[in-house]
């Protein structure tokens, strides 16, 4: 499992950097669920229950009590070991969402306690099924057992086959297996697109705070990623009928036909501007 530079694909199990921690591991969960052939909607949902519980987990450490003395003892804050702490447990984290979202997934391979030492094994971590099991028991808490998740790959399955249906003619299992590519790439480059659409949206290029909250709303609508997505891949694959297309989406789901154009322009200038 190495690149052409002979360097490990799964590096980020020695973790990144803060300011890249977010692209970092959707893009290594992505290469997991790759490399075990798990379904692509298995990583989607193992994003969403990271992010859930990362927020809970990381709220509950920091909501204990300082130790004792620690203040005084310690040079660094509390925060800090807290941190450090997680740093060790983390790719095992993120290794249990996946884990968890592959037993969830109809059509994806289970990601069994021997399947599991074996991957980890290969990317350097000797680690036994009992810590495994350890793992999976904390997330599982973690999420109070409440394993759904939005799934944004989800959303563009199933705009695409009320799609194909409404209108037989459009090629739409070509159009699926582009759209995973985009939506890989959306979630990739996440914040980048999304802070582009609101400079957008907003026509002004340095927002205001109050105008960035209201944006939050935006950046978690899957219904606007899942026709954004779509009306992208429609344009590279099938241009001359993208106006029908996204006039048909803006149909089905009530999203103004200039919203859907300003995502779909924003993405793929993105796309143009990485190549």
């Amino acid at each position: 499992m190495t690149d052409s530079d002979g360097k490990s694909k799964f590096s980020f199990f020695k973790f990144p950097s803060h300011d890249k921690q977010a692209h970092f591991i959707s893009e290594y969960i992505f290469l997991i669920t790759k490399e075990l052939r798990l379904d692509p909607l298995a990583g989607y949902h193992a994003i969403e229950l990271l992010q859930r519980f990362m927020v809970k987990h990381l709220t509950d450490l920091l909501a204990t009590p300082t130790p004792q003395g620690a203040a005084a003892d310690q040079s660094g804050s509390y925060e800090d070991a807290v941190f450090e702490k997680l740093k060790e447990k983390f790719p095992f984290i993120v290794f249990t969402c996946v884990q968890i979202a592959s037993k969830l997934s109809l059509h994806s391979h289970i990601i069994d306690n021997n399947t599991a030492v074996r991957f980890l094994h290969s990317v350097g971590h000797d680690v036994s099924k009992q810590a495994l099991l350890e793992s999976e028991l904390m997330v599982l808490k973690g999420l109070e057992y409440k394993l759904n998740a939005t799934n944004p790959l989800s959303y563009v399955e199933i705009l695409l086959e009320v799609l194909g249906h409404n209108e037989p003619s459009i090629p739409v299992e070509r159009l699926h297996l582009l759209c995973q590519h985009v939506l890989q790439f959306v979630s990739l480059q996440r914040t980048a697109i999304y802070d582009s659409l609101l400079v957008t949206t907003t026509q002004c290029v340095s927002p205001p705070r109050e105008q960035r909250e209201k944006f939050v709303t935006v950046t978690e609508d899957c219904m606007l990623l899942g026709v954004g997505v779509i009306a992208v891949a429609t344009f590279v694959l099938h241009n001359r009928t993208w106006e029908q297309i996204v006039g048909e989406l803006s149909h089905i789901t009530g999203i103004s036909v200039r919203s859907i154009r300003d995502f779909a322009h924003v993405t793929l200038m993105h796309i143009v501007t990485s190549t």
